[in-house]
C-alpha cells in the first residue's frame, strides 16, 4: 500500500473532502499519523475546595496502602495510581487562598496585581504572571512535526461560571492570558467535528461522510477498517446521545435551554460524562495529547443534589472539622469527584492505543487536583496531587510522602516526563532542586 507524505496531496489525489480528515489521521497505514516514539498524553483534572485530609490520604507509605473513603473508586486502577503527600503551593504575594490556589496551581508563579478583590485578602489580584504548565507542554509537543496534533491542547470545563476573573480561570497561554474552557459539550463537538451551526437541528455528522469513506476503506490495511469503524462508532453512539438530549428523549425532561442538557447544577452528572466520553473520543482520534478538565471553578458552590447534600459545596468546606456532618458531606463530595477521575481511567483503559498495543491509559497520566489542601482553613499545604495511568512512566501503585516540597517540582517533573527538560518552571525560587525524586 503506497504510503504518502502530505495530508493535504492525499485527500486532493483521492477527490475527498476536507471533513474526512480528523477519522484519517490516527490510521498508520495511511502514514498520515505522526511518527516517532511511543504517544504521550496529559490530562489535568481540578476539583475545589480542598479535601478531609482524614478521608482522604493513606496512612501507609509505599506500594502497600488503603484507599480511604475519599479515593476509593480508584481501586480498580490502584496499581496505576500514584498519591503524593506533602507537595504544597509555597506561592504568595497579591489575591487571597483561593484566588492564588487556582492561578498559580498550574502556573507556579505569582499572580498580577490586580482590581479584583478576594473574600479572603485586603489584597486584589489580577491575572497569573506566567504560562500554565499543560501549555509549556502543548508548546513542546506542536513545536515538533513528529507531536503535532490537530488542536496541541482542548480545555473542558463542568460547570464553570461564564465570569472572567481569577477564581474561575486555572490555564494560562502566558502572562495575563487565561484560557477560558469549553464548559458546553455541543459546543465541544462542534469544535471536534464541525456543521453545527444550528444545534438544535442536529444533523449527522457522518452521514455526509458516506461516499468519502468508501473510499478511504479501499486505501487503508484490514487492521485500519477495524480502528475506522470503532471512532466512526464511538462518534455515532455521541450523536445519538446529543440528539436524545436536543429532544428529550426518556432520560431526560425537555430541556428550556436548546442545547439540550441544561447547565445547571443538577445535571452536573450528566454533564460530566459528555464531557469525558468527548476527550476520549478526541484522543483516539489523536485531535491532541494534552486536556484539561475543570469542575466548578475556585470556591465553587455547586449544590450536589443527587447526592441528597442540600448546602452548596463552598459553604460546606468553611464549617470546622468539630462539624461531623460537614465533614462527612465533603467526603461523598470528593468520593463523587474521584468517582469522575475513575470514569475517565476506565474510558481510556478500555480504549485501545490507535496504531499501537494497550490502552490509552498506557500512554495518558491523568493529574488530579484542587486549589486547596483543606478548605476551611484555606491552607496550600498538602494540595491534592493523585495521578493515575502511564503516559509519564511514573512508577505507580504507590502512595508517596514529601517533607513539604514546592509544587513547581512536580510541574517539572511533568514537564520532564514529555522529555521538555526545564531548569525551571514558574517562580525559581522554587525550583532550586529541581523535579521530585522517585516518580519514575
Amino acid at each position: 500500500m503506497p504510503r504518502v507524505s502530505h495530508r493535504r496531496e492525499f485527500l486532493r489525489n483521492l477527490g475527498l473532502s476536507w471533513a474526512v480528515a480528523p477519522f484519517l489521521w490516527n490510521l498508520p497505514s495511511l502514514g498520515l499519523a505522526a511518527e516517532g516514539s511511543r504517544k504521550q498524553r496529559l490530562i489535568i483534572v481540578f476539583s475545589p475546595n480542598g479535601v478531609v485530609p482524614s478521608t482522604f490520604w493513606p496512612d501507609e507509605e509505599g506500594d502497600k496502602f488503603t484507599l480511604k473513603e475519599s479515593l476509593k473508586p480508584l481501586e480498580p486502577f490502584q496499581d496505576r495510581t500514584l498519591i503524593l503527600h506533602g507537595v504544597c503551593d509555597k506561592i504568595r504575594g497579591d489575591g487571597d487562598q483561593h484566588m492564588r490556589g487556582i492561578g498559580c496551581l498550574l502556573t507556579g508563579i505569582e499572580l498580577f496585581p490586580g482590581n479584583v478583590l478576594g473574600g479572603c485578602s485586603e489584597h486584589p489580584a489580577g491575572w497569573s504572571r506566567g504560562n500554565s504548565i499543560d501549555q509549556e507542554i502543548r508548546n513542546h509537543l506542536q513545536s515538533r512535526p513528529e507531536t503535532r496534533t490537530r488542536f496541541g491542547s482542548l480545555e473542558f470545563g463542568v460547570l464553570v461560571q461564564e465570569r472572567a476573573d481569577t477564581w474561575t480561570r486555572m490555564v494560562y497561554l502566558g502572562p495575563n492570558k487565561p484560557v477560558t474552557p469549553v464548559t458546553d459539550p455541543y459546543r465541544m463537538f462542534s469544535k471536534l467535528y464541525g456543521g453545527l451551526k444550528h444545534r438544535e437541528n442536529l444533523a449527522s455528522v457522518l452521514d455526509g461522510l458516506k461516499d468519502d469513506l468508501v473510499v478511504v476503506r479501499s486505501q487503508i490495511s484490514r487492521e485500519d477498517v477495524h480502528l475506522l469503524d470503532e471512532h466512526l462508532t464511538l462518534v455515532r453512539e455521541l450523536e445519538q446521545g446529543l440528539q436524545q438530549a436536543v429532544t428529550g428523549g426518556d432520560r431526560h425532561a425537555v430541556p428550556t435551554l436548546p442545547a439540550g442538557i441544561k447547565q445547571q447544577d443538577a445535571q452536573m452528572p450528566e454533564l460530566s460524562r459528555m464531557q469525558i466520553d468527548l476527550m476520549v473520543s478526541a484522543f483516539a482520534a489523536d485531535f491532541m495529547r494534552v486536556a484539561t478538565l475543570q469542575y466548578a471553578y475556585s470556591t465553587g458552590d455547586t449544590v450536589m443534589s443527587w447526592l441528597k447534600i442540600e448546602g452548596r459545596h463552598h459553604d460546606i468546606s468553611h464549617l470546622p472539622d468539630t462539624d461531623a456532618q460537614a465533614q462527612a458531606e465533603l467526603t461523598r463530595i470528593n468520593h463523587w469527584y474521584c468517582e469522575q477521575v475513575a470514569y475517565l481511567a476506565k474510558r481510556l483503559a478500555e480504549t485501545p492505543e490507535p496504531g499501537g498495543s494497550g490502552s490509552l491509559l498506557d500512554t495518558t497520566t491523568i493529574v488530579w487536583t484542587n486549589e486547596l489542601g483543606k478548605g476551611n482553613d484555606h491552607s496550600h499545604e498538602n494540595i491534592p496531587f493523585v495521578l493515575v495511568g502511564g503516559g509519564l512512566g511514573f512508577r505507580t501503585g504507590r502512595s508517596l510522602k514529601f517533607p513539604s516540597v514546592p509544587h513547581n517540582r512536580l510541574l517539572l517533573s511533568l514537564a520532564h516526563g514529555f522529555g521538555h527538560e526545564l531548569k525551571h518552571f514558574g517562580n525559581s525560587n522554587y525550583c532550586g532542586d529541581g523535579p521530585l525524586p522517585g516518580l519514575g
